[in-house]
This record gives structure tokens, sequence and C-alpha cells, in this order.
């Protein structure tokens, strides 16, 4: 199979890419995956509950029904959707090659251009308790969560020591009664600003030298952490009703690595300002290329870009 365009990836910057191209007749193909990077179809949206900062949804709206709406306006306008993973990609040469997983020993699809938009996962622990109270008290974003009732006026758990854990701790303030901060060492690794602001906020206690090991709620929510000092081993049971990761996120980008150029932390680097990767005729976007905002409506503005790029490039490079 052969397309002008196609997607690799479900979240909103993938729809969003593929709602754009559909409209202006590229009739593209997405690969939305089938459990990549261990998310359903539609990203890590789908692993939410209720969305309260994403536009024209005053009531809220869960995640999963969310993306169930972007995957059903893509294809109203002409995207073809493939529940299915591409394992491999060849982008050294024109038309670019992709391999479905498990069809690798057969012909590749290719396309004149691609959409890389794979993408990330936050961090977890895997401890006791996690996946019973996943979203029903944990969550891995402050900025989509912490304003929901279930935290209101609530004790609530950070877990982290760099600038994003400080940043969502002091975000968290302007709602709870009082923010826990669990830190490993006995230092902060956030910058000296941050860290400041931080250690001088009085709803924050930093617990130094501390881990979580298990998480324990009512069956419902969650309400309490065991946490562990890992120098005098001391072991105590910490009242909260919300626990916030805050230890990094892993973009999807096994799939590129080698292929196009990646920041430190393994991120897609994409030109000042574009979605353009060090590949012409790759594009980039959403989370997989975002390490500072990683929200639906960030994401989804990325998406845009990345079709009008494509879009103005494909009639740059080829005839219609």
């Amino acid at each position: 199979m052969h397309s002008r365009v196609v997607i690799i990836g479900s979240g909103p910057a993938g729809h969003t890419a593929a709602l754009y191209l559909s409209r202006a007749t590229l009739k593209p193909v997405m690969f939305e995956g089938f459990l990549a990077n261990g998310f359903a179809a539609g990203g890590q949206l789908t692993t939410t509950t209720e969305v309260e900062n994403y536009p024209g949804f005053p009531e809220g709206i869960m995640g999963s029904v969310m993306m169930d709406k972007f995957r059903e306006q893509s294809i109203k306008f002409g995207t073809t959707v493939y529940t299915e993973t591409i394992s491999k990609i060849d982008i050294s040469t024109r038309p670019f090659k992709l391999w479905r997983e498990n069809k690798e020993d057969q012909e590749p699809d290719t396309a004149d251009a691609l959409i890389i938009a794979t993408g990330a996962a936050a961090k977890r622990l895997n401890l006791p308790g996690e996946d019973k109270y996943w979203q029903k008290g944990i969550s891995a974003c402050a900025v989509c969560d912490g304003a929901v009732p279930i935290f209101r006026n609530k004790p609530l758990a950070v877990i982290g020591g760099g600038d994003s854990a400080a940043e969502e701790s002091l975000f968290l303030t302007k709602y709870a009664s009082h923010v826990y901060v669990l830190v490993r060492r006995d230092k902060l690794r956030a910058s000296k600003v941050m860290a400041n602001r931080l250690l001088s906020n009085p709803k924050v206690t930093v617990l130094w030298n501390t881990e979580a090991i298990e998480c324990k709620g009512d069956g419902e929510l969650l309400n309490s952490l065991v946490i562990k000092n890992n120098q005098t081993k001391e072991i105590e049971e910490l009242s909260v009703n919300g626990l916030f990761f805050a230890i990094g996120h892993t973009p999807a980008t096994n799939l590129v690595k080698g292929k196009l150029d990646l920041d430190e932390d393994g991120y897609i680097l994409t030109k000042p300002d574009s979605t353009c990767t060090n590949i012409e005729g790759v594009f980039a976007a959403g989370d997989v290329k975002d390490k500072k905002y990683r929200q639906a409506i960030t994401s989804a503005g990325s998406g845009c870009m990345a079709a009008l790029e494509c879009e103005r490039w494909l009639s740059e490079h080829f005839a219609e």
C-alpha cells in the first residue's frame, strides 16, 4: 500500500493532523497502534478519567470518550485508520518504507511523507496498590488532574525532586490543604530558584530521604501512602488523598532511534517553531517531541502544525 502521508500514532496530535490532512483531500492513513507503548489506541488520554481543561467541553469529558470523538471525526473526513502497530521504518530513501508488527517479513507499506505522533508515557513506580488506585487518586499530571474535586482541600503527595516536581507541587498548593513532596535524596535536583520557591511555601512539606512503598485506599479512592525513610529505615503511613508522579516521561521513540535526531532524553528534535525533523518529509508532533507542556491541547496544536507543514511540503515536492 502506498500513501501520500502516513501518521503513526493516535493521540490528539495524530488525529488533529489527520483531520487537517483529510480536509485537504490528501487521504491520510493512520496506524493507531495495537497497545503500542503500552496504551490502547488514543494514547495517554485513554487512561485518564475526567478531562476538564480541553476547550469545548464545559461539563468535562472522559478521556477515552474524547479520543473516540477525535477518531470518529478523523474517519468522517476521510482518514483510513488501521489498528496495527508500525514496528520498523526505513526513512533513508523515498518513498519511506513501513513494516507492520508481525508482518516484518512481508513487503512494506510506503509513503511520501510521515508524521510521527507516537507520544510519551509517564514514568511510574509500580508500587503495590498503584494500579488499583490509578486515576482514583493517583496521577502523573498535576496540571491535568489537580483541580478535580477529589483533590480539593485535601492533603496530596508528589514524588520527585526535579524542576517538574517542584512546579507541579507549587501548582497543587492552589487546591490542596497541604502538599508533601517525597524526595529520595537529601537535596532537590531542581534549580535553585525553583527549590527556594518550593521550600519557602507554607503549604509544602518536603520529606527527605523518603520513598513510597505502598498505596492504600478504601477500595474506591486512595487515602494513604506507606512511606519509608531510606536512612533510618523507619516506616510510617502518610494520610493523603492524592499522589502525583513527577519523575519524568519516556518518549516513544524506539521506532526512530538512529534514524531521526533525538535529544539527550530521547525526544525527537525538530527545527525551531516547526515540526520538521532532520529528514525531509518526516514531521513530529505531540508529546514525542514536547517535554515541556505535555497537554492534550498543545499536542493537538502541534498536530495542526505538522499537517500544514506536511501539506506544504508535499505540494512542493510531488505533483498532484
